[in-house]
């Protein structure tokens, strides 16, 4: 079952002629989330062979245009393809002003409704929650009102060992009730443990979005254990004032969320268009932590299964 991040964008304000700004999508088990959507994020979709009509619900970090002047031309683009099924965007308030401004002076009637949820970026609350997974907000340090976004996969269900069914036995109904996690009590009164008969088929993965910020310690404690953490890293450590008065983050800001965090691999991204070669800037953070590995455009992060 799938669980990938595709990288649609990594620059920050300034787009250079290789980054586009921000924008990712999150395919948990063929479930398409959209992360963010600079300029260009529908033509960076089409690129990366990844079909608009797939998406199934929008985050938006913050409200700077490098995070979702995008939105909008995908928008009618998407009433252009047929879209019928309703599209939620998850974002902080006034984006509610701008769809309705968007909607009334240029998509009158598209095919599908939108829905705006306001997130509030000062708490850490469930956003989404399906059978498959869970996606959480991480309040965020900037200069706007702004939100990460932890996705997380839930528990699978309990698979039931082949070769154990055969030594003891086991009925169908006995199958069932191991399956829903209860030991099987035998008409003789043997107990038979569920966890002699049953195995988690892998552990439940997790990927954290945490863009644009400042450090924080909450932020990467909210996360914390996640196998995959993107996180900002505008500046190299040189620049930490600047990073500092401008709500972003350096290299080993990143570094340090991703040593909190305790998180297996670090994505770096929403490079300054000052830097024309991100191996500076990734040799840095793997200074401090050697999983660090850089976005670039079209690239994608796969979190495998684990037992």
């Amino acid at each position: 079952m799938s669980f990938t991040v595709t990288i649609l964008g990594c620059a920050s304000a300034k787009p250079t002629i290789d980054r586009h700004p921000s924008g990712q999508v999150v395919n948990i088990h063929e479930q398409h989330y959209l992360v963010d959507a600079g300029e260009g994020t529908q033509q960076q979709l089409i690129r990366f062979g990844i079909n608009p009509l797939k998406i199934r619900e929008v985050f938006l970090s913050h409200l700077h245009g490098d995070h979702c002047f995008g939105i909008f031309p995908l928008l009618s683009t998407l009433g252009l393809y047929g879209r019928r099924t309703p599209l939620r965007i998850h974002a902080p308030a006034p984006f509610g002003e701008l769809l309705a401004v968007h909607l009334k002076y240029f998509d009158t009637a598209l095919p599908y409704p939108v829905e705006w949820v306001e997130t509030d970026t000062t708490k850490h609350r469930l956003l989404l929650e399906n059978r498959t997974i869970e996606v959480w907000s991480i309040p965020l340090r900037h200069r706007v009102p702004c939100a990460g976004f932890l996705f997380r996969e839930k528990e699978p269900p309990l698979n039931v060992d082949k070769f154990k069914i055969a030594k003891y036995g086991l009925s169908i109904a006995e199958i069932t009730a191991a399956k829903r996690g209860e030991a099987v009590v035998r008409e003789d009164g043997e107990t038979i443990p569920n966890a002699e008969l049953t195995y988690r088929p892998y552990a439940p993965r997790s990927y954290a979005y945490l863009s644009d910020t400042n450090f924080s310690a909450r932020a990467a404690t909210l996360c914390r254990g996640v196998d995959l953490l993107y996180h900002e890293a505008t500046y190299a450590a040189a620049e930490q004032r600047s990073a500092r008065d401008r709500g972003h983050a350096t290299t080993l800001d990143a570094a340090r969320a991703a040593l909190k965090a305790e998180a297996k691999r670090l994505v770096i991204g929403h490079y300054s268009s000052r830097y024309k070669s991100v191996e500076p800037l990734v040799a840095e953070a793997r200074s401090l932590f050697a999983e660090s590995y850089p976005a670039r455009e079209g690239e994608i992060f796969t979190i495998e299964k684990q037992r």
